[in-house]
């Protein structure tokens, strides 16, 4: 039985290797053009062929997002992009305007998958995209349990719905408060995350946002499984590397256990808790099994404090000594948990620490900063130390 697909962004080349060794069978970038992510790093031509070939090398695959809602000015040299991306070896493009859907399948032989950004939610509008040779369908956020049976039953379409992370406010991305508050474009790659914003509407002046609590599909995998879904997507090209490793591992150790049998009430409650702590916003099943409402929204707006449970990550190792690229303040004596590449969650206390010197230190308290670390454990490169999560 084929696995369901587990789906990943990737923001940049340091992302995509990320995301690929820790367990991603797929990632879905941006170039630098014509992608809704303008404010991530995006990708060269030069970087996604190299993030190509080592997705390629390890089974994995690549898509491109070429989803910006186009206008008259916006379709000057697209078609001279394609070409140079579908010769990269890129194994899908995400597309959002129909143009795109006939010109790539009659010149290319690669996968087009329809964005969630056409908002498609009934199986009629499936079945004529599966007629345009369209090969996926990333359903609207908006679909909710029922109807994603009833469309996949009805047309047999290989489905993509989004798992995890940020969920728009308006319908599957159509959002065009950016464009009239910072005059940045929602859907040409601008969007300003205005309904994050916080607003005084009322004498006592208490704020009121439109802000949204992140999707969390964990607890229903298994359903989704079962239901036929073929891609399992996470939100989120302009997350952390850390955040990706994070939530990645947490659903590839979910996904594998549902297919071998395994997956209990603890696997589950466990992993809740890492993506709850990863996470700087509370989580929801939105529309899945109802209408969103009062209890998916922050109504009255929250802080969002940046999350310092990243302490760092192995790029190197010579002898028995770890070199450690520092991203956030520990210290000897301090227990932190050890996630690797293998989906292993390793307990270990601060027994050393020297700086790049190899001098000695007690504190590591600047961020960036590259240390050794004498750990009596076999590591792989690209393992990340993290504040303890479970107990």
């Amino acid at each position: 039985m084929e696995k369901v697909e587990l789906l990943s962004p990737a923001g940049d080349l340091e992302r995509l290797k990320i995301a690929c060794i820790y367990g991603a069978d797929a990632i879905y970038i941006g170039g630098q053009d014509y992608s809704l992510r303008a404010n991530a790093s995006n990708f060269s031509l030069a970087d996604m062929k190299e993030g190509v070939e080592f997705a390629h090398k390890l089974g994995k695959k690549v898509y491109l997002a070429l989803n910006i809602v186009f206008h008259n000015e916006d379709i000057e040299g697209v078609y001279d992009y394609i070409k140079n991306v579908v010769e990269s070896g890129i194994d899908a493009f995400i597309v959002s305007d129909l143009f795109l859907v006939q010109y790539i399948k009659n010149n290319f032989q690669v996968e087009v998958h329809l964005s969630t950004q056409d908002s498609i939610t009934n199986y009629l509008s499936v079945n004529y995209l599966k007629e345009e040779k369209v090969d996926r369908v990333v359903l609207a956020r908006e679909v909710g349990r029922d109807e994603l049976k009833e469309i996949i039953a009805k047309t047999g379409m290989d489905i993509e719905v989004f798992i995890h992370g940020a969920m728009c406010t308006f319908v599957s991305g159509r959002c065009v408060l950016s464009n009239y508050f910072t005059n940045r474009d929602s859907n040409r790659g601008g969007c300003s995350q205005v309904c994050r914003f916080c607003f005084d509407i009322n004498e006592e002046n208490k704020p009121f946002s439109m802000a949204v609590k992140d999707l969390n599909m964990a607890l229903y995998l298994k359903d989704l499984i079962e239901i036929g879904v073929k891609s399992f997507k996470i939100e989120g090209r302009m997350r952390s590397p850390f955040y990706l490793a994070t939530v990645l591992s947490s659903y590839r150790r979910i996904i594998d256990a549902i297919y071998e049998d395994k997956l209990t009430d603890d696997i589950l409650t466990k992993e809740l808790k890492i993506l709850s702590r990863v996470s700087n916003r509370e989580n929801s099943t939105h529309f899945y099994f109802k209408d969103a409402d009062l209890s998916d929204q922050y109504y009255t707006g929250r802080q969002e404090n940046s999350n310092q449970d990243y302490l760092g990550i192995i790029i190197d190792k010579k002898s028995d000594f770890y070199t450690i690229n520092q991203r956030n303040y520990f210290k000897l004596g301090d227990e932190i948990e050890i996630i690797t590449p293998n989906m292993d969650i390793i307990n270990y206390k601060i027994a050393n620490l020297y700086n790049e010197k190899m001098e000695a230190i007690e504190v590591a308290n600047q961020a960036d900063s590259i240390l050794k670390m004498k750990i009596p454990i076999d590591l792989p490169l690209y393992s990340m130390l993290r504040k303890k999560y479970l107990e």
